[in-house]
């Protein structure tokens, strides 16, 4: 079972948004048409490492990385990457890696007793969920179970919000539909679970605004800020993170589609506060995640 063994101090950085896009059997988390289309859209066809591999990846720049596989078994018609053997190989670099289990919504009380299983036997420290990928309603009172169980746990849930590229280019967007990923969409959720610990993943484009609104009304919710290089950051995102929402925005980046090397070197570029920069890359995620008590009590 998992448990985390991360000297906080010693990092420099925790990394919200770290992808798995491939297990040790060489099986990958999308079906090979997606992911030759992700790769033109994205402009890369680079490597897609293995879970050890991204735990040295940050284990060289002192950094943990939060890991996740998506699972999306009912709208892709394709096996998903386990999420207990995930959680049992971040275990054995619990140093660096901290897992967030996956379940398919869609599959009723099956996902409520895979997620409530994941949490108990595992130990996963949050669940990651792409509305547009996995083609689900996350404001939909079917799913309020399922965040019950999250909300009783005190796990946190990591919601895709915004457009993907996922699919991008491919007849019909492959079906997928953006709006599933409108951050209005976990607005009834947070209201509905107050002590559900809610983060809004990426630059929320087009609905940046709206992602704003619900973190400002709504202290359960967080802010990720992965998936963008930083000189691309919304200005009104910028802003929000220099201020009233300082404590709650997240470094992330996408990992392995933008590096924590390229985000940090951008970050630069931007206006965003020294200052505040600390609390962005490290304290913020250490709180949510439970780490910075654990860190107390040691």
């Amino acid at each position: 079972m998992y448990q985390p063994a991360i000297d906080l101090a010693a990092l420099t950085a925790i990394d919200m948004h770290v992808h798995i896009e491939v297990d040790d059997h060489g099986h990958q988390s999308l079906p090979d048409d997606l992911v030759a289309a992700a790769s033109k859209y994205f402009k890369t066809d680079g490597p897609r490492p293995a879970i050890e591999a991204v735990a040295q990846y940050y284990r060289e720049r002192r950094m943990a990385a939060v890991v996740f596989t998506v699972d999306a078994r009912t709208q892709l018609a394709h096996p998903p990457l386990s999420s207990v053997e995930l959680a049992r190989a971040a275990a054995e670099h619990a140093d660096v890696l901290i897992p967030f289990g996956s379940v398919d919504p869609r599959t009723g009380a099956a996902a409520v007793e895979l997620a409530a299983r994941l949490i108990q036997d595992e130990g996963v420290r949050g669940f990651k969920f792409h509305p547009t990928v996995q083609g689900f309603d996350p404001s939909r009172e079917e799913y309020a179970p399922l965040w019950e169980v999250l909300q009783a746990a005190g796990v946190p849930a990591l919601f895709h919000t915004g457009q993907t590229g996922i699919g991008a280019g491919m007849p019909g967007g492959y079906g997928f539909r953006l709006g599933l990923s409108n951050p209005m969409l976990l607005d009834p959720i947070a209201a509905e679970f107050p002590q559900l610990q809610i983060i809004m993943a990426h630059p929320s484009v087009p609905w940046q605004d709206e992602a704003l609104s619900v973190a400002t009304h709504k202290h359960n919710t967080w802010i990720d800020l992965s998936g963008w290089s930083p000189k691309y950051f919304p200005a009104s995102l910028v802003r929000y993170a220099n201020s009233m929402l300082k404590h709650r925005v997240l470094f992330g980046t996408d990992f392995p589609l933008l590096t924590p090397d390229r985000w940090l070197r951008d970050v630069e570029t931007t206006d965003l506060k020294p200052e505040v920069l600390p609390g962005i890359l490290k304290d913020n995620a250490a709180r949510l995640l439970g780490l910075a008590d654990a860190a107390a009590s040691d």
